[in-house]
């Protein structure tokens, strides 16, 4: 079967409640005709100009022979490694696609100098870069196309034999990349971003790394037909009403991908469901989780599970009220970009806008443009440097202390968010914070890797619910990398982008505790042992 699902519990009575009216109301074959007006007049305006998605497989289809062209035509040359530069939808579906076809792909989505320097040194000579973005004026995207193409002339490789450019028809990297001479792949511009993995930004660089996009193609085809009709067992309105009509609702999904073929696909959905949900002071807050993570193996109360299995049937071993899902990857995209559009109409907002994602790039900009000294820590402590929101949290002057402080901010329905803007390659441990940290804290608790996350998760923090506390993660190492054509650095760029957010979160009332590594590797082994 393409897709299945199974649903218990209170999930499976939020279906048998919601799905009828759904199907009477025509959802289904509203969303599959792009009738802008399912989500209110609010969201018409910008509905009306963000449904392209349903009809991406089949506008995707001419792609597929040219991006093979060219995958063969850079083979010929040598050319074997594709890096891609891009953010949020730019990077998350080409990331699971490339993944679970096994093929290289890197992913550059990083202002961390040493991650930059990294894929820069991997083997230029072999290299082609992807630069994605809808607009071209993405800061990250825009300065790693920079530091691209200024090492690519230092070596002497012409720019223009190398790079690839994914944007949006008439935008102003399309224009600077014809004047350049590059490849272009003209995008639909009716999609958003994150509903973007079936168009140009999730075919280009996964197919020119090697990935089967025509397969691809095939399987989200093949579920087509099942999501567009009106029936109480379309999948898409099943998930939708799962993940978005529990009464009591359970504002938080708990993503566990246990035992699928598919590699990394919670990561993609945690970014469409966040950025098209949390805003309005609404929304549902995805946390990804392993099989044995504490959320887990006992979910808490407002907390709906949904496990990514080979087989919804084989073995009936998951608990009462879980969510079970299955199917191939073409087929997933389908089914979650539907039903995160039917969840939208649920809850009452417009699916396809971000409104609180531009507040921290402001606040990054304004940092480099003033380029200010940092506030001073509120305590150092083994080389850690401490600054808080509030004073009160770090009344203890230790790390244990301060980091329980900030959990007793935590309200009973809350979320803890940790966020690491650190050199990922470095302190790839880094993550497993996450597991003891929902230990400690006893609730929910999301892990993403900044600036990363500011295109997925970043908008549900500012705009969701007000009841999450921040913990932000940052380095000071002497690496570094100048931007060609910029007056700051790549670590200039990360530290505004931290600072940035924690100052916007603050402004919203968020709990923010910042720890700056002087020694990552050093200091996250203290770290761990605070958190426990």
């Amino acid at each position: 079967m393409t897709f299945a699902i199974r649903v218990s519990g209170a999930a499976k009575t939020a279906v048998d409640e919601t799905v009828p009216g759904l199907v009477a109301d025509l959802v289904a074959s509203g969303i599959t005709g792009a009738d802008p007006t399912l989500w209110g007049p609010a969201a018409e305006e910008e509905s009306a100009k963000r449904l392209g998605w349903v009809q991406a497989v089949s506008i995707s289809r001419p792609l597929v022979p040219d991006i093979l062209a060219l995958r063969e035509e850079l083979t010929g040359r040598g050319v074997d490694r594709i890096v891609l530069a891009g953010m949020g939808g730019s990077s998350l579906a080409p990331e699971v696609i490339a993944r679970t076809a096994g093929v290289e792909l890197t992913i550059l989505d990083s202002t961390s100098p040493g991650e930059v320097l990294a894929a820069l040194d991997g083997g230029l000579e072999r290299t082609a870069l992807v630069v994605s973005s809808k607009s071209g004026s993405t800061i990250e995207t825009d300065s790693q196309r920079r530091a691209f193409e200024a090492a690519f002339r230092d070596l002497g490789i012409d720019p223009a034999e190398r790079i690839v450019v994914v944007t949006d028809p008439g935008s102003p990297l399309e224009e600077t990349a014809r004047a350049a001479g590059y490849r272009v792949f003209r995008a639909d511009e009716s999609v958003g971003g994150r509903y973007s993995a079936l168009t140009a930004f999730g075919l280009v660089p996964s197919g020119l790394a090697g990935a089967d996009i025509a397969e691809l193609l095939d399987e989200a085809e093949a579920v087509l037909l099942e999501v567009a009709i009106d029936s109480a067992s379309n999948p898409a309105l099943v998930l939708g009403a799962a993940i978005a009509a529990t009464s009591p609702r359970k504002d938080k999904l708990g993503l566990v991908d246990d035992g699928t073929h598919i590699v990394g696909l919670p990561g993609w959905i945690e970014q469409l469901v966040a950025e098209s949900t949390g805003k309005d002071g609404t929304g549902i807050l995805p946390v990804v989780l392993l099989p044995v993570s504490p959320e887990a193996e006992r979910a808490p109360a407002d907390l709906q599970l949904v496990r990514l299995v080979a087989d919804v049937d084989d073995p009936p071993r998951h608990g009462d009220g879980e969510v079970l899902v299955s199917g191939t990857l073409g087929a997933q995209l389908v089914v979650w970009e539907y039903a995160v559009a039917v969840a939208g109409r649920l809850l009452g907002i417009n699916p396809f806008d971000q409104p609180d994602v531009e507040s921290a790039k402001a606040a990054a900009r304004g940092l480099l443009d003033e380029r200010p000294e940092p506030s001073a820590p509120a305590f150092v402590l083994d080389g850690v440097e401490v600054r808080v929101s509030d004073p009160a949290l770090a009344a203890s002057g230790t790390i244990a202390g301060v980091l329980d402080a900030l959990w007793a901010r935590v309200p009973e329905d809350g979320y803890v968010s940790i966020q690491a803007y650190v050199d990922r390659l470095q302190v790839p441990q880094l993550d497993g914070l996450r597991e003891m940290v929902a230990a400690d804290s006893g609730r929910p608790t999301t892990f993403g890797w900044g600036p990363r996350f500011l295109h997925s998760t970043g908008q549900y923090h500012k705009g969701g619910p007000a009841h999450g506390v921040f913990l932000q993660i940052t380095e000071r190492t002497p690496v570094d990398l100048e931007i060609p054509g910029r007056p700051f650095t790549f670590g200039q760029l990360i530290e505004a982008q931290a600072a940035g957010d924690a100052n916007v979160l603050a402004e919203h009332g968020r709990p923010v505790v910042t720890l700056t590594l002087t020694d990552p590797q050093t200091e996250v082994l203290s770290l761990f042992e605070a958190a426990q």
